[in-house]
């Protein structure tokens, strides 16, 4: 006979489902959507719209989107609180943290200038 999860952890001894229970919950608080964010920010939309400039209805459009420019992920996450810190893994190296992306104005870049089309 197939055993569910929940069979096996109300077998496990309370010390033991406690930590199962706390692991569980990092683990779901180090992924989460933007509403789920917001609302564990304890803000409504229509506080964060106020924040943002724009709508209550435009940040409900932005927590449904799949793909965001990164200035308005970073200005919603601005927005909530926090900031935004893009990060790069590799299976060979530690994550690098991508800089220059994420920031209003990016230190600009030395070297030389891209020859303009038609100039």
């Amino acid at each position: 006979m197939p055993r569910n999860v929940n069979d096996i952890i109300k077998q496990l001894r309370p010390t033991q489902r406690k930590k199962v229970e706390v692991r569980a919950a990092q683990l779901i608080a180090e992924e989460m959507t933007l509403r789920e964010l917001r609302r564990a920010r304890k803000l409504s939309q229509e506080r964060v719209a106020k924040e943002l400039g724009i709508g209550q209805e435009g940040v409900s459009k932005i927590e449904k989107r799949a793909d965001l420019m990164i200035s308005t992920l970073r200005k919603t996450v601005e927005a909530l609180g926090g900031s935004l810190a893009l990060v790069a893994q590799f299976p060979d190296s530690e994550p690098v943290i991508l800089s220059g992306i994420s920031e209003d104005n990016p230190e600009k870049r030395t070297g030389r200038k891209r020859a303009h089309a038609g100039a």
